[in-house]
């Protein structure tokens, strides 16, 4: 099996290009919403975020505190990179057992906005780039998400730079809207 990550800045588009290769029948894993998924099923990590962060990383029916947590991490870079060093190898091993359950299609993909900066690009053959001009990145993600343009370009800054993960990448598609 071929194993093709996608990869772009907050707001680039990422999702809607999986979703448009899913619509062929191109089985796709979604690691940033697998980590939102995991950071609840799997107790171990659980207990692992409780530890770093305190009791309030979790609401009272046991779901994780989103807000809490981001309110921490997007203001103090050593707490991002602990976060991610709990989280990234959970999402990794999820991933894994994904494309052994996957591993009849001849090729799959994986979605990933921290592709480079969690290192499981080098588990995959090839990298799609998906890149969007910063301001209809904001816009979209301040219409999505309902976050500031300042929290948003907060999130921006803490991403691996675009013309970083461009040349990085095997292929780069331009999200930006205009017919080309």
């Amino acid at each position: 099996m071929l194993k093709i990550g996608i990869t772009g800045g907050i707001g680039s588009g990422k999702t809607t290009v999986c979703k448009l290769f899913a619509l062929f029948g191109v089985p796709v894993y979604y690691a940033d919403e697998r980590a939102k998924a995991i950071t609840t099923e799997n107790q171990s990590l659980k207990q692992q975020i409780i530890e770093a962060f305190g009791p309030n990383s979790y609401l009272s029916d046991g779901t994780y505190n989103r807000p809490y947590i981001s309110g921490i991490v997007f203001k103090d870079a050593p707490k991002l990179v602990l976060l991610n060093s709990i989280i990234h190898p959970a999402v990794h091993m999820d991933a894994k057992e994904w494309q052994e359950k996957n591993s009849r299609f001849p090729y799959s993909l994986k979605e990933a906005a921290l592709l480079f900066e969690s290192g499981s690009n080098q588990d995959l053959d090839m990298i799609i780039f998906v890149s969007a001009p910063e301001s209809l990145r904001i816009q979209r993600v301040m219409s999505r998400d309902h976050l500031s343009e300042s929290e948003i370009r907060q999130r921006i800054q803490k991403q691996m730079p675009d013309d970083e993960k461009r040349s990085k990448s095997d292929f780069v598609i331009l999200n930006d809207e205009v017919h080309h």
